[in-house]
Parts: C-alpha cells; structure tokens; sequence
C-alpha cells in the first residue's frame, strides 16, 4: 500500500471513555490511514505489545505515540518525566511510528524544564524517533488573562526543536495564529492535531469546522506548502451518548481533513 502525501490518523483519545481498542475498530472502519496512541487513557495503551497487535489485527499504523505527560497522566509509566519519554520511544519504535508527541514542562518540574531543550534533542539523537513539541496555552478560570504554566514556554516556535505539533484548540485557547505559526515553523513542523476551538477557556477539541480557530484555512496552508507530516483527528467526544454519534463526528472529522487537505483514499 502506497503511504498517502498526509496520512489522516485518529488519536486513541477521540473515543475516550470508549478503549484503544475502539479506537483502532473505528479507524479501520471508517478509512482513516493510522492511529496515534494516548498512552495513559486505558490500561491497553500503556502495553505495547497490545499495541502492536491491535495495529496487526486491524491493518491499521501507529503514526504516533503521545507521551504520558498531561496533568492526569502524572504517574502512568511512574513519576520520572525523562523515563516516560524513553519508554514512549521504546513503543515508537517497536510498533513502527516515527513521532512522539510531548507537552512541554509544567512549571512546577524544574528540573526537566532546564534540561528540556537539550534533553529533546539528545533523545533525537540517541533513538532516531522524531519528539514534537506540542504548543501549550495559559490556564485561566475565565476570558480574563491566563498564568503560563509550561517552561520554556507554551510556543513551540520560540525555541529550537528540531520537530513539533501544532493543536489547533491549543491555538484556539491561547488566541494564537495557527497559520502563523506554522509559518515561523516551517519544516519543523512534524505533526498536527487536527480539532478546533471557539476560544474559551476550556480545552475543547471541537469537531474541525464547528469552531473559530481557522481549521480549514490552516489545512489549505498546509496543501499549498507542501507539508510532509502527519495530521491526527483529536477530538472530544465525551458527550456522544451512542457509538452511532461518535461514528458520525469520527467521520465528519475525516471527511473534514481529506477535504481541505486534497487527500484522497490510499
């Protein structure tokens, strides 16, 4: 099978409270090209060899790996951020991705957050895999002006990784341009969450399409430049009371993508 310009994955976290597994039945059913595994969200996604056959089972890639490394994923994979990462590297490379996506420091891990530059880039070195930066946003309890709660900083284009993430309802929070964005980034930009936002202060990850965050402007950019990466549908869809409703935003997301992105059925 020939690997599409963009492959158009579906993040494990899309089905939450619905399994991995689900995760890897839905992808395959409805067409999209990979999964991303959340590791943290079920007991599954922190096996790798569960993984791994999940992936076999439904002829379905692992695009990614997303490290372990939000607020309630503290102690998946124990407590020790620099492990996490390794050991998300060791599943990358087992099940054949290529990327693993990780936040940047919380402000309170002063330790990993001085080293965190360096450190990325060793890990590069020492595994072959690919670690993307993800852009963050300032938490706030309302419209009113955020605290910034990652070191070095929430803007992965402010520092020299060598790849990064761009989600676009981390964009939507933190009233940044995602365009520009990637345009500072240029070729360092690896991988996008492909979702959406309105701009509250809630980390929504809408639909792409039912917010303001410019997603179909963004994926156009992305066509016209060329980009190589990967895009990953990661949306919330908590609040769908059947899997029939999950089914048809899952859908409605990759029909979204595949639109505006110009990529057609591998």
């Amino acid at each position: 099978m020939t690997r599409p310009a963009n492959r158009i994955g579906l993040s494990t976290s899309s089905v939450y409270p619905e399994s991995s597994a689900h995760a890897f039945g839905y992808a395959a059913a409805l067409g999209y090209d990979a999964v991303e595994v959340m590791v943290g969200m079920d007991a599954l996604s922190q096996q790798t060899a569960a993984v791994r056959q999940l992936s076999d089972h439904h002829g379905v890639p692992v695009s990614a790996v997303h490290a372990p490394c939000l607020l309630f994923t503290q102690r998946v994979w124990g407590t020790e951020p620099w492990g996490k990462l390794e050991r998300s590297a060791e599943m990358a490379a087992v099940v054949g991705a290529e990327v693993v996506v990780v936040h940047p420091p919380f402000r309170w891990q002063k330790d990993y957050a001085r080293d965190f530059v360096t450190g990325i880039a060793a890990l590069e070195e020492s595994t072959g895999i690919a670690f993307a930066v993800e852009n963050m946003y300032p938490w706030r309890a309302s419209q009113r002006r955020g605290v910034e709660m990652y070191v070095p900083g929430r803007d992965p284009s402010e520092e020299p990784y060598a790849n990064t993430t761009i989600d676009l309802s981390h964009a939507a929070i933190a009233a940044d341009d995602p365009v520009a964005m990637a345009r500072r980034l240029g070729p360092r930009l690896r991988h996008v969450h492909l979702t959406d936002g309105t701009g509250s202060a809630r980390d929504e990850h809408l639909v792409p399409g039912r917010g303001t965050a410019g997603a179909a402007e963004f994926l156009r950019h992305l066509a016209a430049e060329g980009f190589g990466g990967e895009v990953v549908v990661e949306i919330n869809t908590r609040r769908c009371s059947t899997p029939q409703e999950r089914e048809r935003d899952l859908r409605e997301s990759l029909d979204f993508a595949r639109r505006h992105l110009a990529v057609g059925t591998p």
